[in-house]
């Protein structure tokens, strides 16, 4: 009898052991959570072609944020993956691009590489509504934030970059005389409206509209009809280097006396220095600050410098700082618990103000459309080798 009892205890104990188990196994066990899925910035970048100069540099800027980003856990844990495709900056490949890497790929951000291509997308981003776009086009068709609701551009718009230029050279030497010289294509023609509007506006005086093809050219006629204007200031848009050399080399024969200037693509520091010894004195727009800057506080110039020892582009700045705001707009999107749509997205980027870049730009960044109106003078000192500070920081309202 007692034998009988000691089985039903033991047996009993061991049901109870049975049942407890899988308890306390599952407060042992972690609880399983979905794994983390990568945030996609894909890229049609122009890795080869006539832009190439720039879309290396681009490439490079956007690579190494991406690295600093996930070094430092990602945005709220999640990795952003860079899933570039070279374009040779031909609107077709671009789109080719696009389509291969959003077929294969949960793209959220995207870098564009042209103003063709910005343009041709944009309908197919309004169907997809998931993407938020930047990238390379300036063009102020592209600030029409009704027009182009899932886009921006990092800086200013090539009619506000020469709108600097006028406030610059209107505080500078109130009633100059302004000449303006611009390419025969699409970029050249972008600002010539507002800039003649804005020269009004200002007090200058417009004294000369030169337009030129997009390349290397005997420019000889177009010199002789600047020096009969005699402009104070000569604004030069819609080219990255030649015919600007050209111009100036022919002009300091003739000994004009007018100050040449440039906007964002004849900016980067060694494109200007190519130009030779007459380029000393040229003055233009920057929305950002040169690799080189020690000005004041700049962690993120300093951190780049760290990782790249040798000079960055321009180009490099643009794209680095088109992957810190395309991922700041999707950390704010996440962070108010909202899904990675391009509407939310863009919500997200237009709550920005007075961020901190870490001084790629001087000054604390607002965004309220689809441009950043901000910008600073710079002169080229031939003999440092180097574009230094003409102004402050100059904001268009």
């Amino acid at each position: 009898m007692k034998s009988f009892r000691r089985t039903i205890c033991l047996a009993t104990l061991a049901a109870a052991a049975l049942a407890i188990a899988p308890a306390a196994l599952a407060q042992k066990t972690p609880p399983k959570t979905a794994p983390q899925e990568d945030i996609v910035l894909g890229g049609s970048i122009p890795l080869t072609g006539v832009f190439a100069f720039a879309g290396i540099g681009i490439d490079q800027g956007i690579k190494d944020y991406l690295t600093i980003l996930n070094e430092g856990g990602g945005i709220k844990g999640r990795k952003v993956r860079y899933v570039p495709e070279d374009t040779g900056y031909k609107v077709d490949q671009s789109m080719a691009a696009f389509k291969k890497i959003t077929s294969q790929n949960k793209v959220s951000l995207y870098y564009a590489d042209s103003t063709a291509f910005v343009k041709t997308v944009n309908p197919e981003l309004e169907r997809n509504q998931n993407i938020l776009m930047t990238g390379a086009s300036f063009a102020k068709e592209i600030s029409d934030a009704q027009k182009y609701p899932l886009q921006f551009m990092v800086g200013p718009n090539y009619s506000e970059m020469v709108g600097i230029l006028l406030q610059y050279i209107a505080k500078t030497k109130p009633g100059a005389k302004v000449a303006l010289v611009y390419s025969d294509t699409e970029f050249g023609r972008d600002p010539v409206d507002a800039a003649r509007t804005e020269a009004k506006k200002l007090g200058l005086n417009l004294v000369s509209e030169i337009v030129t093809p997009p390349s290397s050219v005997d420019v000889s006629a177009e010199v002789i009809k600047l020096r009969r204007a005699d402009p104070d200031y000569t604004i030069f848009h819609g080219y990255v280097s030649a015919p600007i050399p050209e111009f100036i080399n022919q002009a300091k024969a003739l000994n004009l006396k007018t100050a040449f200037m440039g906007t964002f693509w004849s900016m980067d520091n060694s494109t200007v220095m190519r130009m030779g010894a007459n380029v000393d004195g040229f003055l233009g727009v920057m929305p950002y600050r040169y690799y080189y800057d020690t000005e004041g506080k700049a962690p993120m110039l300093e951190r780049i410098r760290k990782m790249r020892p040798e000079y960055q582009s321009t180009g490099y700045m643009q794209g680095f700082l088109s992957a810190m705001l395309l991922t700041e707009a999707a950390k704010r999107t996440l962070d108010a618990g909202n899904e990675l749509t391009g509407k939310n997205m863009k919500t997200a980027l237009s709550s920005i103000r007075n961020f901190d870049t870490g001084g790629v730009i001087g000054v604390p960044l607002s965004i309220k459309g689809n441009s950043i109106p901000v910008g600073r003078i710079y002169r080229a000192d031939f003999k440092q080798q180097k574009m230094v500070p003409a102004s402050e920081w100059i904001s268009l309202q």
